[in-house]
């Protein structure tokens, strides 16, 4: 699985840390930031079918 380095602010870290750990919902830190890009990623999705921005045979299909 690939690494990526990211620059995080104080006040978010301390944010997540909350989350994360034996009495916390995620793991680790990483499961914690993979969860989020997936359901940030879902959501998008979601927005782009609302709005007919639906990528088909690799290509976005944009409302007339």
């Amino acid at each position: 699985m690939p690494k990526v380095s990211v620059e995080i602010p104080q006040e978010l870290l301390d944010d997540l840390d909350e989350h994360v750990g034996d009495e916390g919902k995620f793991v680790n830190r990483s499961d914690a930031v993979r969860a989020s890009i997936r359901k940030t990623l879902d959501m998008l999705d979601e927005i782009d079918e609302r709005h007919g921005r639906v990528e088909t045979d690799g290509t976005e299909s944009h409302p007339s």
